[in-house]
C-alpha cells in the first residue's frame, strides 16, 4: 500500500481532537446543539492550523451519521459534502456551476455542505456570482469558506458569514501532539528534537508534521537534534552556546574559534547571526523577567541551560548585542566581505562588557571633575566661608 503522510493519517477526526482550537470548536458545538446553525461561516487563519479539517468535522456533525458516510466526509469524498479548491477553480463558471447544484437537494444528508478552501483565490466576478446564493441560499444549503487571507475576501461576502479566527498553536501543544505520534509510530525522540520541530512549525501542525516525516524517513528508531541540524543544516546548538559562553568570558579569540567551527560546518553568515540573534533575544527576556517566565519558548532542559547563561549578561548589554548583530546581518549581505564583518562582530560582542565597563569608567571621572570644577557653595546667608 502507499505510504501515507503524517499530517493525513493523524488528521483530527472530531471536535475535541482539533489542537489548539478549542474555542472555535466549543462554539461550533454548541450551535448544532442549540439549533443556531448559520447558513455560511469564515474560517480564517495561518496554513495547518486546522481549518479544513474543522470544517470537515463540523460537516460530519451535521450530515453524518453512519461509520461509512463519516469516512466519506473526512476523506472529501462524500456526494453532500462537497469541497472545492478555490486556487484552482477561480473563474466565474466554475461558481455558477456550483449555484446551480446548489438548487437541487442532498442525496442522503440533511444538508449541502460547500466547503471552499482557499477562497480568496476566486476572481471577482466569481465573488459577485456567490453573493447572490450566500444572500439567500436554500434551507438546505451551507457554505464553509476557509481563507489564509482574509483581507482578500470582499466585504460583502464576509459580512454574510459568521467569522471564526483560528489562532497559530502554540509550540508546546504541537510539541505533545508530535510526542504522541512518535509514540503510535513505535519510535522514539529526544525531548529537545520534539521541541526544535514544533517551533520549527511556526504555530502549523502539518508542517510539523511534515517535518517529523522527513525525520523518520532517515530510518532511525531514536530521532535526535543532530539528525534535524543534519537535515535542515541548522546551527550546531551546542556550538552557538559555545560561542556565546566565550562572548560572556569577554574572550574574544575563543568566540573567533567557535565561530569558525560553526562556518566550518557549512552554515552561512546569515544563518549563524540568525541563531545568535535568536539565542540573545532569549537571554535578554530571561534576563530582566527570571527564569519561569512564558515570554520565552523553551523546553525544560534549554530553558535551565539559558537561565543560567542568561545570569552571566546584563539586559541592557543583551540589548545592545541584538542591535549590533542586526546592523552586521544587513551590512553583510551587501558586502563583498561578510566573513571579516562577522568576524568584526564576533569581537565586538566579547568586548561588549569591557567597553561598558570603560564608558562608565570615562564618565565616573568626567563626573567627578565637574564636581571638582563647580564653585563651593555658599554658607549661610550667602557669604563663602
Amino acid at each position: 500500500m502507499a505510504y501515507t503522510v503524517l499530517a493525513r493519517r493523524y488528521r483530527s477526526q472530531d471536535f475535541d481532537s482539533v489542537v489548539g482550537q478549542e474555542a472555535v470548536a466549543k462554539t461550533l458545538k454548541n450551535a448544532i446543539e442549540t439549533d443556531r446553525v448559520a447558513h455560511a461561516y469564515l474560517f480564517c487563519g495561518t496554513r495547518g492550523v486546522g481549518k479544513t479539517s474543522m470544517a470537515r468535522i463540523f460537516a460530519k456533525a451535521l450530515n453524518g451519521g453512519s461509520p461509512e458516510i463519516d469516512a466519506l466526509i473526512m476523506q472529501g469524498r462524500d456526494t453532500d459534502v462537497i469541497e472545492i479548491d478555490a486556487a484552482s477553480n477561480t473563474g466565474v463558471d466554475n461558481v455558477r456551476e456550483l449555484i446551480a447544484n446548489a438548487a437541487y437537494r442532498p442525496m442522503r444528508g440533511r444538508h449541502k455542505i460547500y466547503i471552499i478552501d482557499e477562497v480568496h483565490m476566486l476572481s471577482t466576478n466569481a465573488f459577485n456570482a456567490l453573493l447572490k446564493t450566500m444572500e439567500e441560499p436554500p434551507e438546505h444549503v451551507k457554505f464553509i469558506l476557509c481563507t489564509t487571507d482574509t483581507h482578500k475576501v470582499p466585504a460583502t461576502i464576509t459580512s454574510r458569514c459568521q467569522r471564526f479566527d483560528f489562532r497559530n498553536i502554540p509550540t508546546s501543544k504541537i510539541a505533545e501532539h508530535l510526542r504522541e505520534v512518535v509514540t503510535k509510530e513505535e519510535l522514539s525522540a529526544e525531548p529537545e528534537l520534539l521541541h526544535a520541530v514544533a517551533k520549527l512549525g511556526n504555530g502549523s501542525m502539518r508542517d510539523a508534521l511534515s517535518l517529523l516525516d522527513r525525520l523518520m524517513a532517515s530510518g532511525d528508531k531514536k530521532l535526535t537534534v543532530h539528525l534535524l541540524q543534519e537535515l535542515l543544516g541548522l546551527p550546531d546548538r551546542e556550538l552557538v552556546g559555545t560561542l556565546l559562553d566565550r562572548v560572556a568570558d569577554g574572550d574574544a579569540g575563543a568566540a573567533l574559534t567557535a565561530a569558525d567551527a560553526l562556518l566550518a560546518r557549512g552554515n552561512s553568515i546569515d544563518q549563524m547571526i540568525d541563531a545568535i540573534l535568536e539565542r540573545l533575544r532569549d537571554l535578554m527576556i530571561l534576563a530582566a523577567c527570571g527564569k519561569e517566565t512564558t515570554l520565552v519558548d523553551l523546553s525544560v532542559e534549554s530553558r535551565a541551560e539559558e537561565a543560567a547563561r542568561a545570569k552571566r549578561f546584563d539586559a541592557a548589554g543583551v540589548v545592545h548585542m541584538i542591535a549590533l548583530c542586526e546592523s552586521v546581518q544587513h551590512a553583510a549581505k551587501r558586502s563583498s566581505s561578510p566573513r571579516a564583518l562577522l568576524d568584526a562582530l564576533v569581537v565586538r560582542l566579547a568586548l561588549t562588557e569591557k567597553l561598558a565597563d570603560v564608558t562608565a569608567v570615562v564618565t565616573g571621572a568626567r563626573a567627578v571633575s565637574d564636581a571638582q570644577r563647580s564653585p563651593e557653595p555658599a554658607g549661610a546667608g550667602g557669604k563663602k566661608r
